[in-house]
């Protein structure tokens, strides 16, 4: 019974969370990948956001003995105010491996979408409404009540995991998407998309358990 309350907990924990995983796609030359320094970059133009989301997998990182750096430390307060050049760009990679950073880890909004979800459950076929009187008395509402139909957001978000390999190019090591349903608190957003995307990194073998660090 200990046991089956445990695993009532988790699959309750999980079906809660706002952040669902969509697809992965995984370089084939790598099996294994390893490492020691990574920049966390949070590209969104709110800066709460983009904090709390950096701070966090940088607490996940540590914690899985990786040094990692929060974009928002590193780059210049006035990096983001204007477009960069691909030179520019490059250079900032020339820096970074300067200073041994190995891996870069971006993650972004890559599109909204707008979703109408009914207020009423579906019920099963077997208790479909037998007569037209039923039916129509039990939806009517549909003509008068603005909250029948309730509106939320998807949001589609990437995870991309870059390597930098001093002897080759910025090669893309893996790619997540996942999909963030109706965020209504950073806290809890920026909590479920991080849990969910450091599992599929450890499945992945793209970054160590914590259990082999402690």
């Amino acid at each position: 019974m200990k046991y089956l309350g445990l695993l009532i907990t988790i699959l309750l924990l999980f079906s809660c969370s706002t952040a669902q995983l969509v697809d992965t796609w995984k370089n084939p030359d790598t099996t294994i990948f390893e490492s020691s320094k990574v920049l966390i970059v949070g590209m969104t133009p709110n800066m709460e956001a983009r904090s709390q989301f950096e701070k966090q997998l940088k607490v996940e990182y540590q914690a899985r003995g990786i040094q990692a750096f929060m974009s928002i430390d590193i780059f210049e307060p006035d990096f983001t105010l204007d477009k960069k050049s691909e030179v520019e760009i490059k250079r900032v990679e020339s820096i970074l491996i300067a200073n041994d950073f190995d891996a870069i880890l971006v993650t972004k909004i890559a599109g909204v979408e707008d979703k109408l979800n009914f207020l009423k459950t579906y019920g099963n076929i077997e208790n479909t409404r037998k007569r037209f009187r039923d039916d129509y008395y039990m939806n009517q509402e549909i003509y008068f009540n603005h909250d029948y139909y309730e509106k939320y957001k998807i949001y589609h978000a990437e995870s991309s995991l870059y390597c930098l390999c001093p002897s080759k190019d910025r090669e893309l090591i893996w790619k997540g998407y996942i999909d963030i349903t109706d965020p209504r608190s950073i806290d809890k957003t920026i909590n479920d998309y991080t849990y969910l995307l450091m599992d599929v990194l450890e499945e992945q073998q793209l970054i160590n358990p914590k259990s082999n660090i402690e």
